[in-house]
């Protein structure tokens, strides 16, 4: 997983819990080891960075001064991803217990605001969402593994959409927007990366197999319309620009 920090800088992280601040020039800033998983740490506004523990069902928050806190306790749910709204400073959390998985917000001093966990005709929204992002507009889009699908919701929890690729199999996998509302999403079996509009409908392949990407897992872009793809068995990131 990829989330920008600053200008030139951001945090990456791997499956065995590998979490390391870097600059574009491929420089170490700064390393922590977590307990792993996937889509897993968020970066605030202000520059905090928040990470799931899987092991022990909490959130910590690690502030610039390098201060390590639990910032809530999700009871006996497991928090498998996370996502610090820019627009208004909430946490959002995706979360699995037994054969359930729910979307949770929580506000900036950790208290639940909103749980989001079926659509209108009571059926199940989620499986196993395990990376999660927001646009402006503060629509959810979640990669759910098990559903093979981009579940969408409005900012109120109501189901928009689900995208489920295109038709050739689909494993959504790290997921991010960017400022004019495109949707960007890795697909970790076909290996590419999947451009949608804001009402997902498909647009593009940004990236493919063709362009020497392979298992692509995490997915961000900055200010400047730099991409970033992070990959699984090289856990390198690669830069593209992309919006000219």
């Amino acid at each position: 997983m990829i989330t920008e920090l600053a200008a030139g800088r951001f945090w990456g992280s791997d499956w065995t819990g590998n979490l390391v601040e870097t600059d574009l020039n491929g420089n170490q800033l700064k390393k922590i080891q977590t307990n792993g998983g996937r889509g897993y740490h968020a970066v605030t506004y202000d520059g905090d960075l928040f990470y799931t523990d899987r092991d022990n069902n909490v959130i910590n928050r690690i502030t610039q001064d390098n201060t390590i806190t639990d910032f809530l306790k999700t009871g006996d749910w497991e928090p498998i991803s996370i996502h610090s709204s820019h627009i208004n400073g909430d946490i959002l959390v995706g979360m699995i217990k037994d054969k359930e998985a729910k979307v949770t917000r929580y506000n900036e001093k950790g208290t639940e605001i909103q749980s989001i966990q079926k659509d209108n005709k009571g059926q199940e929204l989620y499986s196993y969402p395990h990376y999660i992002t927001e646009n402006l507009s503060g629509d959810i889009f979640t990669s759910d593994l098990f559903k093979n699908a981009v579940v969408v919701v409005n900012k109120t929890g109501q189901h928009r959409f689900s995208y489920t690729g295109l038709g050739s199999g689909f494993y959504p996998y790290g997921i991010c927007t960017d400022i004019l509302g495109h949707i960007l999403v890795c697909d970790g079996l076909n290996n590419t990366v999947h451009l949608l509009d804001q009402d997902g409908q498909f647009l593009s392949l940004l990236v493919t197999p063709q362009q020497g990407v392979e298992y692509p897992r995490g997915v961000c872009v900055d200010d400047e319309s730099n991409l970033y793809v992070g990959q699984r068995n090289t856990n390198s990131i690669t830069v593209y620009k992309y919006l000219q």
